[in-house]
C-alpha cells in the first residue's frame, strides 16, 4: 500500500508537468488558459511596479502627494508608475490600460515592450493607443499565427471583410471604405493565393460586383467565375474590360454630378461628392476589380503590344485615381511590382494605399511593397519564411504596420462558396458581356441506360 502511495505522489505530479509541457506544444490555446494565464497574472500584479521602473516608466510623484506619503507612513517617497486598469483575459493573452503619467507618451511604453514581455512571461506585448494619456497593453500568451484561428465574432460591414489574423490577436479587416486601393506582393508558394481567396469569398456575401483580370488563362480566377460579374484571361479581353470600367466610372460620376445640380432649396444633407451620399434607390453597386499577376499586363512582345499595354497602364491609373468616389475598388496582385516593368507601373503603385507583402525571393521586392511606407517593416517582410505559407506584413500610407496570416481555405471550398452565392452577383449591364458562362452541371448518366454497342444509322 506505502508503494502504492508512493507512486501516486511522485507519478502524479511527472503527470501533471508532462501534460503541461505536451499541451503547451500541441494545444497552446488550453495551456495558456489553464496555466499561461494565471502564472502571467501572478507575475504582473507582482512585479508591476519594480517592472515599470526598470522599464523607465515611472515618474516622480507630486509635491502634494509626497507630502500626504510623509506625513502617513514616513517611509521613503519612490517614483510612481502609470495607473494600470482592470485585467481582461483574452482567449490568446490578456489585456490592460494603462494611463499615462504627465509628461510620457506611448512610443515610450512600446520601446519598453520587449522588456515587459520577458518580465512577464508572454510570447509577445503590444502597445496601442485609446485616447490621449491613455494606452492599452495586449498581452500574447503564444504564437497566434502558428495555428490560425479567427477571432469567433469580428464585426463585419458593407465592403469590410476579416481576412487574416493579425500577431496580437486581432482579426485583420480589409476595409474598401477606408483602404479603397490595395497591393499585394508575393512569391510563388507564398500564400497570396491563399489571400485572394479568403478576401473573394468573403465578399462573394454581399451586393458587390467582383471583377477578374487574370492573363494566366484564368487559372486564379477561374473557379470563382459563378460569382464574377466579369472575367478576363487574356490581354486583349482586359483590353476590351478595363475601357468599359472607366466608362462605368464616368456614368456614375455624371449621376452625382447631376445629382449636385438638384434645385437650390435642397438640404445640404442630400449633395454629395461620391456615390455614397447618393440615396439607395439611386446608388449603383459597388464594384472590386481584381488583378491577378500584373506583370502581365505591362510584357509586351511587340510595338502593337506596346501600345494596347499603354492604353490598359492608363485605364488602371485613371480607376486608381477617381475609381473610389464612383465606388470601384481595386486589389492588384503580383510577384514583383516596380518601375522596371515600364512606364506607369510607379504611379500606379503610388496610387494603392494598401500594401501587404508576403514571403518574397528579394529585398528589393520588399522594399516595392513597403519602402515608401514602413522602412522598418521590409526587414521584416524579408525574414519572412518560406515553413510559414500565408504570413505577410501588412502596412498603409499611415505607416502603421503588422504581421499576419491569413487562413487555410482549400480552392474546392472556394469555388462551392462562389457557386452558392452566385445569384447575389448584381446585374452590371456594362459587363454583362465579360461574363464568363457556366453550365450547369451534368446529371450523371445511369449505367444501364449506356448502350454496349455501336449505334446503326436509321433506314427507311
Amino acid at each position: 500500500m506505502s508503494e502504492l502511495m508512493t507512486l501516486v505522489e511522485l507519478g502524479g505530479p511527472l503527470a501533471a508537468i508532462g501534460g503541461a509541457a505536451y499541451a503547451r506544444k500541441a494545444h497552446p490555446a488550453v495551456y495558456w488558459s489553464t496555466v499561461g494565464l494565471p502564472l502571467s497574472v501572478v507575475r504582473l500584479l507582482a512585479s508591476y511596479g519594480s517592472t515599470m521602473d526598470a522599464c523607465g516608466l515611472t515618474v516622480e510623484p507630486s509635491r502634494l502627494r509626497a507630502l500626504a506619503v510623509r506625513a502617513t507612513t514616513r517611509r521613503e517617497v519612490r517614483p510612481v508608475p502609470p495607473r494600470r486598469g482592470l485585467l481582461r483575459p483574452t482567449s490568446t493573452g490578456l489585456r490592460v490600460r494603462l494611463r499615462l503619467a504627465p509628461g510620457q507618451e506611448p512610443a515610450d511604453v512600446a520601446a519598453s515592450s520587449e522588456r515587459l514581455r520577458h518580465a512577464w512571461g508572454v510570447h509577445a506585448v503590444h502597445v496601442r493607443s485609446v485616447k490621449p494619456g491613455v494606452v492599452e497593453l495586449r498581452l500574447v500568451g503564444f504564437d497566434v499565427l502558428r495555428n490560425v484561428r479567427m477571432p469567433r465574432r469580428v464585426e463585419s460591414d458593407l465592403l469590410a471583410v476579416p481576412v487574416a489574423l493579425r500577431e496580437d490577436g486581432t482579426a485583420f479587416v480589409r476595409d474598401y471604405r477606408a483602404v479603397p486601393h490595395e497591393l499585394v506582393l508575393g512569391a510563388t508558394l507564398s500564400g497570396k493565393s491563399m489571400f485572394l481567396r479568403n478576401l473573394l469569398t468573403g465578399l462573394a456575401a454581399q451586393p458587390v460586383a467582383l471583377v477578374g483580370i487574370d492573363c494566366k488563362r484564368g487559372v486564379e480566377l477561374a473557379p470563382f467565375a459563378p460569382r464574377l460579374s466579369a472575367l478576363a484571361t487574356e490581354p486583349s479581353e482586359a483590353a476590351e474590360l478595363l475601357p468599359v470600367l472607366v466608362r462605368e466610372m464616368e456614368d456614375r460620376y455624371d449621376l452625382i454630378k447631376a445629382r449636385q445640380g438638384i434645385a437650390p432649396g435642397t438640404p445640404d444633407e442630400e449633395i454629395t461628392s461620391d456615390v455614397w451620399g447618393l440615396p439607395e434607390s439611386e446608388r449603383p453597386v459597388p464594384i472590386v476589380l481584381f488583378v491577378d499577376e500584373v506583370a502581365e499586363l505591362f510584357l509586351v512582345a511587340t510595338r502593337k503590344d506596346e501600345e494596347r499595354r499603354d492604353e490598359m497602364v492608363t485605364q488602371l491609373i485613371r480607376l486608381a485615381q477617381l475609381g473610389r468616389a464612383a465606388g470601384i475598388y481595386l486589389e492588384v496582385c503580383g510577384q514583383r511590382f516596380g518601375a522596371e516593368l515600364g512606364k506607369g507601373a510607379t504611379m500606379l503603385r503610388a496610387q494603392l494605399t494598401g500594401r501587404v507583402c508576403h514571403r518574397v525571393n528579394d529585398e528589393q521586392s520588399a522594399k516595392m511593397a513597403l519602402g515608401d511606407i514602413a522602412p522598418e517593416a521590409v526587414y521584416v517582410a524579408s525574414a519572412i519564411a518560406p515553413e510559414l505559407p500565408g504570413l505577410a506584413v501588412v502596412g498603409d500610407s499611415s505607416g502603421g504596420w503588422s504581421r499576419i496570416r491569413t487562413p487555410y481555405l482549400s480552392l474546392a471550398d472556394a469555388a462551392a462558396i462562389c457557386r452558392k452565392t452566385a445569384e447575389l452577383a448584381p446585374d452590371v449591364p456594362a459587363l454583362a458581356p465579360f461574363r464568363s458562362y457556366v453550365p450547369a452541371a451534368a446529371r450523371p448518366v445511369e449505367a444501364a441506360q449506356v448502350s454496349a454497342t455501336a449505334p446503326r444509322p436509321a433506314t427507311g
